[in-house]
């Protein structure tokens, strides 16, 4: 049969800097980044900011259209959009259709930016948005919290949950830049400082054992809101998560997800709790969850096992809910094994350890060994 075959591929690029106070007169990190993309065609700038962050940094619009104010070649949309932050934000499709319609009725192109100041579901909320406005208008992502500058916001997801399902609706496109403001984090509660740390303890298991080890370390130091030690964690995760991405899969094809580890009982566990246990918490438990089952599968030595429960307690998280008790195969958050390969494309693939530092995929979880784990946890 006659046919015709094309083949061809796109070159993705972005940086991400680390930086302390982004806006003020005399940081130019991100005027130099602006004028080094800047063309003939004079460029719009869109800020979508996060309602949290607007309330714990009232000065920042102001200092954003202070910043702009001398700008040749970029014309900043006075109207600054601020949508409530967290998990909401993503739960409803109001938002995403406010953030469309203010693109259209300010002549917001391709050659401009949509600008998101905010926590990881407003980053992926407005990234969704300018992902699919004008079939894509490029993204700065400036994130707030520790989640997001050291996991989310540096990578390419961008969505909105549907149907009651985590992600459900998203694209995979790459931001056009990433700017860490280590600032936004001082004004972080406890519970959002502490939040952030499971993805780093995540992607040191299945990846970098010496950085487990430095977390071992510095569990005290980073509970205890240490700046210095916060900033290496950050910088390391996100160095980990962008090595992976650019590792073979970036846009997630296949089914293996390497960086899910921990996830498939996070993400429901979120949904049971209407959104009132946060990601990271979730993250957290999950991480802990499939830890013990490959201790008690036979992969895992116990004194790792026993170990990485022990890091978590001391980062400040809690390693098991009622809602995360399996008792049974009708136990609700083991929903999430079928709803997890769903959305990895029909098979199911979970990320367990053979070591710290190093991982292993399985295709299937036996409900007796969950229940077993389930269990180890509460007597840890």
């Amino acid at each position: 049969m006659d046919h015709i075959e094309q083949t061809f591929s796109v070159r993705f690029e972005y940086k991400v800097f680390f930086t302390n106070h982004l806006f003020a007169p005399d940081n130019f990190l991100f005027r130099n980044f602006l004028k080094a993309t800047s063309t003939d065609i004079p460029k719009k700038v869109f800020f979508v900011i996060d309602e949290g962050v607007a309330k714990h940094h009232p000065q920042l619009p102001e200092q954003i259209k202070n910043y702009f104010a001398n700008e040749p070649g970029f014309a900043l949309v006075k109207d600054i959009m601020v949508i409530p932050g967290g998990e909401q934000s993503k739960n409803t499709e109001s938002h995403f259709y406010s953030i469309v319609q203010a693109v259209d009725a300010h002549g917001i192109d391709r050659h401009s930016y949509i600008v998101a100041i905010g926590g990881g579901a407003v980053l992926d909320l407005v990234g969704y948005a300018a992902a699919v406005s004008h079939r894509g208008i490029r993204h700065i992502r400036i994130p707030t919290t520790v989640l997001s500058q050291n996991d989310s916001g540096v990578g390419v997801k961008n969505g909105i949950n549907y149907l009651g399902k985590k992600n459900f609706l998203g694209t995979f496109v790459p931001p056009a830049a990433v700017f860490n403001d280590h600032f936004f984090l001082t004004t972080l509660s406890d519970a959002e400082w502490r939040s952030g740390m499971s993805e780093a303890v995540k992607v040191a298991l299945i990846k970098d054992r010496a950085f487990f080890g430095w977390l071992k370390a510095n569990a005290a130091l980073l509970a205890d809101r240490n700046m210095e030690a916060m900033q290496y964690l950050i910088k390391r995760c996100a160095e980990l998560h962008l090595q992976h991405i650019a590792g073979g899969d970036p846009f997630e094809m296949g089914s293996s997800r390497p960086l899910d580890f921990g996830h498939w009982s996070a993400h429901k566990v979120e949904q049971l709790s209407d959104f009132t246990i946060r990601h990271g918490e979730a993250v957290a438990m999950g991480i802990a969850l499939d830890s013990a089952y490959s201790f008690l599968s036979g992969k895992l030595e116990e004194t790792d096992a026993k170990t990485i429960v022990d890091v978590l307690k001391s980062l400040g998280f809690s390693v098991t809910h009622p809602l995360m008790d399996i008792q049974n195969g009708e136990s609700p958050v083991l929903k999430g094994l079928n709803e997890f390969r769903e959305h990895l494309g029909g098979r199911l693939t979970i990320m367990l350890l053979e070591s710290v530092g190093r991982g292993e995929e399985v295709h299937e979880l036996d409900t007796i060994m969950l229940q077993k784990a389930s269990q180890w946890l509460k007597t840890c």
